[in-house]
């Protein structure tokens, strides 16, 4: 890479560790500025998958107040996350590389449906709650848990947009508030990118000069993602969730 290359990786990863932090799908940034410095795609994306895990870990430090009284929860889905991750991550090199490109727009946009409809269907579900008198179950019971490790094979194997259909998922089967999904959501993350990075340290290669810039940016955009996102009304941060995804729906027509 020359100097030029070298500020965009940079700049780019500082970009996807934000996003990421807020909503997710900070990889729609990255992956495309490692292709134009002329990394193969597969190189790319396990360079992506390594150089974002600091990011992923500065942002859940951010929010590691609407973390507190989640441990449970976070271990529980964790596991599921991990044990996905670790698929996607297998598949990335045993499938060709056009393998998800048709369906993951179609799972992005259904994921967007759920996080603008998921007010009316909380309510729903509460109501039914209220009259068959079962209580909400904290961890989202066998079918969040199944979800999140479907939506994390995808996540170990291309990772953008996986922040978005885990909000959709937690969203619709969790009685909680959305700041404090969006904490399990970084942590989550952090696992299925760590995972699938840990991977690909022993069958793949790394561009080493593209880790080191993306890490760097994305623990800086961590940070600064944390502090914007925490301060964010549920309104405003679904509204946001729904226009990055809508974003990353076009882009990845666009591919």
């Amino acid at each position: 890479m020359n100097l030029w290359e070298m500020l965009a990786v940079f700049a780019a990863g500082i970009s996807a560790g934000t996003i990421n932090t807020i909503v997710g799908s900070g990889t729609l940034i990255t992956f495309p500025v490692l292709l134009a410095t002329g990394l193969p795609p597969v190189t790319a994306t396990v360079s992506n998958a390594l150089g974002l895990i600091p990011g992923s870990v500065s942002g859940a430090i951010g929010y590691r107040k609407e973390l507190e009284g989640q441990g449970r929860r976070v271990l529980k889905l964790a596991i599921g996350a991990l044990i996905g991750g670790l698929t996607g991550a297998t598949l990335l090199l045993a499938l060709p590389s056009t393998a998800f490109e048709t369906i993951v727009p179609i799972l992005v946009a259904l994921a967007l449906v759920l996080v603008i409809l998921q007010p009316r269907i909380s309510k729903a579900v509460q109501r039914r709650r209220e009259t068959t008198g079962s209580p909400a179950r904290p961890d989202g019971g066998p079918l969040l848990f199944v979800g999140l490790m479907l939506a994390s094979v995808y996540g170990g194997y291309f990772t953008a947009a996986q922040g978005i259909i885990y909000l959709s998922l937690m969203g619709m089967l969790l009685d909680d508030t959305m700041q404090r999904l969006n904490a399990v959501k970084n942590v989550l993350a952090a696992v299925v990118n760590s995972i699938a990075a840990l991977f690909f340290l022993f069958v793949a290669d790394f561009d080493w000069t593209a880790v080191v810039l993306i890490a760097v940016g994305s623990a800086l955009g961590g940070q600064i993602g944390a502090r914007i996102g925490r301060r964010l009304s549920p309104v405003v941060l679904r509204v946001l969730i729904v226009l990055v995804g809508t974003a990353a729906i076009v882009q990845l027509l666009l591919r």
